[in-house]
């Protein structure tokens, strides 16, 4: 009697393939993918996990106020902390001045605690080492920290996958100074070849392949279409290195983040932009003295902006992602750590919006005042 022969098909599951190993700052999640974060752990939350590797974010600004820069600040104050190479494209002279606006990570919250009781916190440590050695047969090195949550901060000092920043101070400066951070201005360029030869050299460094991923980076483009760009009426050669740029990074273990101001855009050219995304936002700014807003809508008060999370990544799938909500609300706690927030109505006990902070649960919210920027 003839074997029986084994089946082979193009669709079945690889079941001996293992989970490819991740460095810092980068997480793994479904359907193979891996997210790099935000560095807004609400964002990230809402999203799913982050920004996937190989996706391209745009960001509609509101002409009104610059909420945009509050995303470009953390996504690129979350990449210097886990030495992840930057490269920033704006259309300011001097780009590398915004280096220096940059938020520096806060204390983790369960650290802050353990601040003023020196002897608790090595007594946690030294419980977290012999937890951590426990299971490390089990869960890998990169899968679990002290705390038993991978990508949190543990007490040794190593950085969140997603931190907390602080808006008010300033990251250290030898984070700046690290060569893998590469400045352009787009100010003065006639067309866009030399920001699209940048993009390709340095999307080039990190190529994507099955095994780990060792590496990631994140590309930062500010004002894409601002008008003292020489390019800014060449709406094709604009949406021509769009597509390029979103070619590049998908085949390359990196996020582009392109913030624009929709305004300047004739309205069939914002829609192809629009198309063109992976991940789509937009921020708007809180009209002044909204009546109507204030009855309507509880902490209205602290509010400083709206976030619209208009499309979510769908790499490796064809599920699509279904949001509870898909317009936030943002604050600033004590004018430092930005707060995304479902939008409440009706205020029956006096709480404010449900957060989506990483501790999952509903928080109140502390007074926040303007937008220091």
């Amino acid at each position: 009697m003839a074997a029986a022969k084994t089946r082979a098909s193009s669709f079945s599951r690889n079941l001996s393939a293992a989970a490819p190993s991740q460095g810092p700052g980068l997480k793994c999640g479904p359907n193979g993918l891996v997210f790099l974060s935000s560095g807004i752990p609400d964002l990230d939350k809402i999203l799913g996990g982050g920004f996937p590797l190989g996706s391209l974010v745009m960001v509609m600004e509101d002409a009104e106020a610059p909420h945009h820069m509050l995303l470009l600040r953390n996504f690129m104050a979350q990449g210097l902390v886990h030495n992840q190479p930057l490269l920033y494209a704006s259309p300011a002279r001097d780009p590398r001045g915004f280096l220096g606006t940059l938020p520096s990570p806060a204390a983790s919250k369960d650290n802050k605690s353990y601040e003023t009781d020196p002897d608790q916190s090595k007594n946690l440590q030294e419980k977290g080492l012999r937890i951590a050695w426990q299971y490390k047969k089990y869960f890998g090195e990169n899968q679990l920290n002290f705390d038993g949550q991978k990508g949190s901060l543990s007490l040794d000092g190593k950085h969140e996958y997603s931190n907390e920043f602080d808006l008010r101070k300033p990251l250290d400066r030898h984070f700046l100074n690290r060569q893998h951070v590469d400045c352009v201005s787009i100010q003065d360029s006639p067309d866009l070849s030399v920001l699209r030869d940048r993009c390709s050299t340095f999307s080039s460094q990190f190529p994507r392949n099955d095994g780990s991923v060792s590496c990631a980076g994140r590309i930062a483009i500010q004002s894409f279409c601002a008008p003292q760009c020489a390019y800014s009426n060449m709406e094709w050669d604009m949406l021509s290195f769009i597509r390029s740029l979103k070619s590049m990074v998908r085949s390359s273990n990196s996020v582009a983040i392109i913030t624009f101001p929709p305004s300047l855009l004739s309205p069939s050219f914002c829609k192809r932009w629009q198309h063109m995304a992976d991940t789509l936002l937009s921020v708007k700014a809180i009209p002044d003295e909204d009546k109507d807003l204030a009855q309507l809508l509880t902490g209205y008060q602290e509010m400083v902006g709206f976030l619209n999370v208009h499309k979510v990544a769908r790499i490796n799938t064809q599920v699509p992602v279904i949001l509870e909500a898909t317009t936030f609300s943002i604050k600033l706690q004590k004018r430092r750590y930005l707060v995304l927030e479902c939008l409440n109505q009706a205020p029956v006990d006096g709480s404010s919006g449900t957060s989506y902070g990483t501790s999952g649960s509903c928080s109140g919210s502390s007074k926040a005042g303007n937008l220091d920027f």
